[in-house]
């Protein structure tokens, strides 16, 4: 995320209040979570959400049915600047990286009925930079996309633009054990616009589980976000059609081969703003404008912050699920959530209100 973005959430939110900001975020963040290489254990309290329109009932969105979420909060100053999520048991077991320089890992807790009640056994670990060396300067970790598959965790870099893979090790993760051609030219990525998105496709689909990568806002001179198949039959740079003035914060594909990205956006008259739009993906491919519709659209009025993280899994009922999660920037101002979300086929009929 840019630091003009924190700096301007900070701004707006002050300005709402009606009182001047007393700071300026500078987008470091802290940096002290095991920095001698340790595995540091944190207590997470979390409050439900139990309704996603503020001040409303509805649980269902569109294709998306809101099927709960927490606020997640600790007297620990290392959590937060939560920038991706994947999950290793299905909305269970789970790891994810910080944009400050960190890996984190936790178990979702369930109530009877399935709803997420809190976070256990939750834990943080700083990353090795590309030297191998644990660093607390933010450009070199800025870790923003993460994909996972056979014990290994791709993590896409911005500021130091680059695709690394590390063996997961819950217990301790270890330097990185290669860096991948991510193909886009250096040229043409951003310095805070790098890519977001690191996602494997569908084994049975036309990319075979190849990996894609696609940029926060990294653009060509017609305006589409840059992205690649970096990995499987289909190696390619390709572009995704901007929509509006929304950017790419992070994606997953579907089952049936569409890719589903998370998208931001923030203006000093609006706040922020998150969007979820279905990537068609047959339009995935080498010298291809990728595109499709959007899904949904919800502003602040919603429960929402600055969302930058996503996962796709199946519940063992069989329903498609979709967790999201926000990045706080440390920001007393900001807040750390994770969101779930049942995705329907867009045929099905809607049920309004809860029961």
């Amino acid at each position: 995320m840019s630091v003009h973005l924190r700096r301007g959430l900070a701004f707006a939110l002050f300005a709402a209040l009606g009182v001047a900001a007393p700071f300026v975020l500078t987008g470091q963040g802290p940096v002290r979570a095991g920095t001698d290489g340790r595995v540091e254990h944190i207590e997470i309290s979390a409050r439900p959400i139990r309704t996603f329109r503020i001040g409303s009932v509805e649980t269902r969105f569109g294709p998306l049915e809101f099927a709960g979420g927490l606020e997640l909060t600790s007297s620990s100053g290392d959590l937060g600047a939560l920038s991706a999520l994947r999950f290793l048991t299905p909305g269970k077991d789970f790891i994810g990286v910080a944009d400050t320089g960190f890996w984190f890992f936790g178990t979702i807790a369930r109530s009877a009925d399935g709803r997420p009640t809190g976070i256990d056994n939750f834990r943080m670990q700083q990353m090795y930079d590309r030297a191998g060396t644990m660093s607390g300067r933010k450009w070199q970790v800025d870790a923003e996309g993460l994909a996972v598959k056979d014990g290994v965790a791709t993590v896409g870099f911005e500021r130091d633009h680059r695709i690394a893979q590390f063996r997961i090790e819950p217990d301790g993760m270890k330097p990185a054990i290669r860096d991948l051609d991510f193909l886009v030219p250096v040229r043409e990525l951003r310095q805070n616009r790098g890519f977001e998105t690191v996602a494997h496709a569908h084994p049975h689909g036309q990319h075979e589980g190849g990996l894609v990568i696609v940029s926060e806002k990294s653009l060509d001179k017609q305006g589409n976000i840059f992205a690649a198949v970096i990995e499987g039959p289909n190696k390619g740079i390709f572009t995704v059609r901007r929509n509006g003035e929304f950017d790419i914060t992070d994606g997953a594909f579907l089952p049936n081969g569409d890719l589903l990205l998370l998208e931001r956006s923030f203006s000093m008259a609006t706040g922020v703003k998150m969007r979820l739009r279905r990537i068609y993906g047959e339009s995935i491919a080498k010298g291809s404008i990728a595109d499709g519709p959007v899904l949904f659209e919800a502003d602040m009025t919603y429960q929402i912050d600055n969302m930058e993280g996503l996962d796709v899994w199946t519940r063992a009922d069989g329903a498609q699920m979709v967790s999201l999660i926000s990045d706080d920037n440390h920001s007393i101002l900001q807040r750390n959530l994770y969101l779930e979300f049942v995705l329907h086929d867009e045929a099905e009929p809607q049920s309004a209100k809860a029961p």
